[in-house]
């Protein structure tokens, strides 16, 4: 078993601010260290071309290009290298799992990954400049890994393949980007068929008016369809899918059977708890869980917790976005795993 934590920030300012505070706080840590380390193994089979880059960014997300600016100052870095390490631009992504299941006035969600790809950062970030605020984990310090935002958007994503990838962003951006940018679903869909898409996942958006739906995107095409659950597998866009999906629509049979009948703390078990079929051990193939994730947009509250069999911390967004900070600096967990995260290993 490994013990592990993620630490609670709180950011109210502009994006450059935000960005400039969070290459100080990384500057000397283990999170830094174990990305470069990481690209010493392997080599980046990619290249991203900073004025590319910019175009992207400044077209669907300029305060976060200001937000790279302000850790590339704060980090003394080339941007080249800010970007290869925290712009999910052009990057490769690796397979995982998750799933997720949404009701009329929640999304509960496992994040199954690699342990060693994970910040152990949970964010709250309040623009002063342009955007929406949002609650949730980071990925790769910038990106969201899951969240929700000042509207009551709630957003995950799940892997599909990634085969043939294109010139575009990586889910976690995207992930960002919808969050920052939308305040509906219907915004959300409009978003995804605009913006260039690396590689090939659903992106899963419930919002206060109880709408949800599951948006496959892959560089090639994007296709939109109302469902209350997701694994690892598309429904419209099926040739675009891996040939090995046992597993994927495993889950989402236990999930659909629930489906319609579940509150929200039992929709937050039958993902948390390890017997139930859903939670995930599979660490050293980049499918574990590592975390599950409630939102809830009509109260702007969300739930964490690291590790299975798990009761979560309780966040109050509603009360954030008031000006009321959090008490609370960390969440702790256990994974049943010798694999240790980026932040603390």
């Amino acid at each position: 078993m490994t013990k592990v934590h993620t630490d609670i920030t709180q950011f109210r300012g502009s994006h450059y601010e935000f960005g400039y505070a969070q290459g100080t706080a990384i500057k000397d840590s283990l999170i830094l260290k174990n990305r470069r380390d990481s690209w010493r193994i392997r080599k980046p089979r990619f290249e991203t071309i900073e004025q590319d880059a910019k175009h992207a960014f400044m077209r669907f997300a300029p305060g976060i290009w200001e937000e790279l600016l302000g850790m590339r100052d704060a980090l003394g870095m080339p941007m080249t290298e800010v970007l290869r390490d925290f712009g999910h631009y052009r990057v490769n992504t690796t397979p995982s799992g998750c799933s997720i299941l949404t009701g009329n006035d929640f999304m509960v969600r496992n994040y199954d990954y690699h342990p060693k790809t994970y910040d152990g950062r949970y964010s709250f970030f309040q623009p002063t400049d342009q955007g929406h605020a949002i609650i949730g984990p980071t990925s790769r310090v910038t990106g969201r890994m899951d969240g929700m935002n000042e509207h009551g958007l709630a957003m995950g994503y799940n892997f599909m393949q990634r085969r043939k990838p294109g010139d575009g962003f990586v889910c976690h951006m995207i992930g960002r980007i919808i969050l920052e940018t939308c305040a509906t679903v219907d915004d959300a869909v409009q978003l995804l068929k605009e913006i260039p898409h690396r590689g090939s996942f659903s992106y899963i958006v419930l919002d206060r008016h109880e709408e949800t739906y599951v948006i496959e995107a892959s560089p090639r095409g994007v296709e939109a369809r109302k469902s209350r659950a997701c694994t690892n597998h598309f429904e419209l866009l099926k040739h675009e899918n891996r040939h090995h999906l046992d597993d994927s629509k495993r889950r989402l049979n236990l999930i659909q059977e629930q489906e319609g009948q579940i509150s929200a703390h039992g929709a937050f078990r039958l993902m948390n708890d390890k017997d139930r079929g859903v939670f995930a051990d599979l660490y050293k193939s980049w499918a574990g869980t590592i975390h599950t994730t409630a939102y809830f947009p009509k109260e702007r509250k969300a739930w964490f917790a690291l590790g299975g069999n798990q009761e979560p911390v309780i966040f109050d967004f509603a009360s954030w976005l008031r000006g009321e900070d959090v008490a609370i600096k960390s969440v702790h967990g256990t994974l049943d795993t010798e694999l240790g995260l980026s932040n603390a290993d």
